[in-house]
């Protein structure tokens, strides 16, 4: 099969995984009572895609989720804030990825994480034209660090064992 097109078919399974993850994780109720947290499964697979995808389709992948999850999700407000939370956070980790090695990837999801909550803060006191969103940044912080961690485990194992495909 042609390498691009092996590629594309790739990405979009990826893209269309993440999607299916976003949407299944809508349905499952807050259980912490800070407005914002969620366990952000679908990372697993944009962080997958930072170590294993050049950062340009890994930003198409992200860009494409944020666009059909706003759309799925029918709440056409949140686009400001996951757009500026996955810049945030995609720029991080596409940056960290040459310090931080794959065997700690996982490291790299925890910054991905309080970089995506800061992006969602700061999106949020331009919306808002509010300062006093940032009392939300130690929870958020520490609920991301503890959801990056997770997700970037997992794709780590991810990693590890489609590495042996490749």
């Amino acid at each position: 099969m042609n390498k691009k097109i092996r590629r594309l078919t790739e990405l979009a399974l990826l893209t269309a995984a993440a999607l299916i993850i976003f949407v299944v994780e809508l349905q499952i109720p807050n259980p912490f009572p800070i407005a914002g947290v969620k366990l952000g499964l679908a990372n697993i697979i944009t962080v997958y895609s930072v170590y294993r995808y050049k950062w340009s389709e890994s930003a198409l992948m992200l860009l494409a989720r944020i666009l059909l999850g706003t759309l799925f999700s029918a709440n056409p407000s949140a686009i400001f804030y996951s757009l500026a939370g996955g810049i945030f956070c995609l720029a991080g980790m596409l940056l960290l990825k040459n310090i931080i090695p794959i065997s700690r990837l996982w490291l790299c999801s925890v910054f991905g994480a309080v970089l995506h909550n800061l992006g969602q803060l700061t999106a949020a006191s331009f919306i808002m034209k509010t300062s006093a969103v940032w009392l939300y940044f130690p929870p958020l912080v520490l609920c991301g660090c503890i959801a990056g961690a997770l997700t970037g485990l997992a794709a780590q194992l991810i990693l590890k064992r489609t590495e042996k495909y490749k």
